[in-house]
């Protein structure tokens, strides 16, 4: 046992160096790449960063969907949104000092992503969420990219942003692709190496979900976003985090209950799903009232809820 212990604590540090590394080459390409074909940041933010670094979340839903662990599922999707704007953007803006956005990404990408969870709670009331509510969160999810599609259409006509296009550059697509690979590869790793060490330590199947999968699964968007924090890239930055939020719950749980009802559990009703709502409600207002931007003592809140939700969901109400 000890051994096998030791053997996926090895697995585990491999595989956050593989995602650390991925990301970090993902995230430059990425940018160069939209350059290339004249797309905005915040558009490849809540795009191609967003879905990309939101498969291991969506992976592990439809895996304990067809595998019928559906409670797993859930925890990790709502989980992963907890903690990827209140553990995250406030890791992210600590580390970095302030992150910045704009009034159109606010209204339109905010918006959005809040509008998505009072949706997942509106169809939690009934109990489970089947194969109607599955297929109406699928197509609000279809007129979200619409909406993005429209946005990049208007950044394209926009004269201030006419600017000379990057020549397309094969390596750089080429080294966008093995950093994405290097993603799915090593966060499927994380997630295996996770679980195994949750069984081990007896933790149930719906906390497994909530922290052990949706921090794990959320490794990328940690990576991404604090990286592209880092280097400036703020509304890309902002842009992963709230498309994969969006992203999350519209296809993570919708296409897995187009094969499975996905039951909710009366707590995950009464205090997840609500928590998750007003992190995203506390992030607006922190970033409203820093003058657009997400400031360090905003992410220091923000860190300070995520210890609270923990210490409540583990210790008070489990």
């Amino acid at each position: 046992m000890i051994e096998r212990i030791l053997i996926l604590v090895a697995a585990l540090a491999a595989s956050l160096i593989i995602v650390i590394k991925s990301a970090d080459l993902f995230v430059d390409n990425l940018v160069d790449l939209g350059s290339s074909f004249g797309i905005s940041e915040v558009i490849l933010g809540v795009t191609a960063s967003a879905i990309g670094t939101s498969l291991p979340e969506f992976g592990s839903a439809l895996i304990a969907s067809l595998s019928g662990s559906t409670d797993i599922g859930v925890g990790c999707v709502i989980g992963s949104n907890i903690w990827n704007i209140a553990g995250i953007l406030g890791i992210s803006a600590v580390v970095a000092g302030v992150i910045e956005t704009n009034t159109d990404g606010l209204k339109r990408d905010f918006s959005a992503t809040i509008l998505t969870g009072l949706v997942l709670l509106f169809f939690m009331f009934f109990g489970s969420i089947g194969k109607v509510a599955a297929v109406i969160m699928v197509v609000v999810y279809l007129v979200y990219l619409m909406r993005l599609i429209n946005a990049q259409k208007a950044y394209s006509k926009d004269s201030s942003n006419e600017r000379m296009k990057e020549p397309l550059d094969v390596k750089k697509i080429g080294l966008t692709v093995l950093g994405f690979t290097g993603l799915v590869i090593g966060c499927r790793i994380l997630v295996y190496t996770g679980v195994e060490l949750a069984d081990i330590a007896g933790i149930p199947a719906m906390i497994m979900g909530l922290f052990t999968l949706a921090i794990g699964t959320s490794i990328p968007e940690l990576v991404v976003t604090l990286s592209s924090a880092v280097k400036g890239l703020h509304e890309l930055s902002i842009g992963t985090v709230l498309g994969s939020n969006t992203f999350n719950i519209l296809i993570g749980i919708g296409v897995p209950a187009m094969i499975n009802p996905v039951p909710v559990e009366p707590l995950s009703l009464s205090f997840d799903a609500p928590v998750m709502i007003l992190v995203s409600v506390l992030l607006v207002l922190l970033i409203r009232q820093g003058g657009m931007k997400l400031r360090r003592s905003g992410g220091i809140i923000l860190l300070a809820v995520y210890i609270s939700y923990i210490v409540m969901r583990l210790f008070v109400l489990a």
